[in-house]
């Protein structure tokens, strides 16, 4: 009896594993391999959070509003959009901005397909890492310098698991290892 225990409890412990390995990217992407990304706006990053001359130089976490204080980061309503771009009129893409407008009246959300996604086990609670001080831009690059984000960072593809512990295992500024290792703190 203890045998076919032991069978099963293997057996569920390969197909949990088989599972992490075969996890996909996040919804909509086109390729397994980090292809283009159609997002049903093209949102200029570069034209909100650059700050170049004529550029809005836009915190991360005026859009992305939750960052600091959940595990989410957050994705303004289609009203912040719209509220916005109707006190602003002025642009260089009236045709993106119409489709604002568009899902505003029809008091529907504005329907982004998910660019950064880690693994269903997996964990990243962003407020820990905003408060530990980390800049957006350590993990999803330099978006404030990208047009529209048509494809994943190299961080969140292949082995991001690695990334990320090499990241926690670097030491701060008293010498000592920034984060915890313990399989615990992103698997839970």
């Amino acid at each position: 009896m203890r045998k076919h225990w032991l069978i099963g409890g293997v057996a569920g412990v390969l197909m949990l594993a088989g599972a992490a390995f075969v996890q996909g990217g996040p919804e909509g992407e086109t390729d397994a391999g980090g292809g283009d990304i159609v997002q049903p706006i093209a949102f200029p990053h570069n034209q909100h959070a650059g700050n170049e001359p004529g550029q809005n130089n836009m915190d991360c976490q005026f859009c992305h509003y939750s960052a600091e204080r959940s595990v989410d980061a957050g994705i303004p309503s289609v009203a912040t959009c719209w509220g916005c771009h109707q006190a602003i009129p002025g642009t260089n893409k009236p045709e993106e901005v119409a489709k604002i407008r568009e899902y505003y009246e029809a008091g529907e959300p504005i329907p982004w397909v998910r660019i950064y996604k880690i693994s269903d086990h997996a964990h990243f609670p962003h407020m820990r890492h905003v408060n530990a001080g980390l800049e957006c831009q350590q993990c999803h690059g330099e978006v404030q310098e990208m047009e529209v984000l048509t494809e994943r960072s190299p961080v969140w593809g292949g082995d991001n698991m690695g990334w990320c512990v090499d990241c926690h295992r670097q030491p701060g500024e008293d010498g000592k290892q920034q984060a915890s290792t313990d399989c615990a703190v992103c698997h839970y």
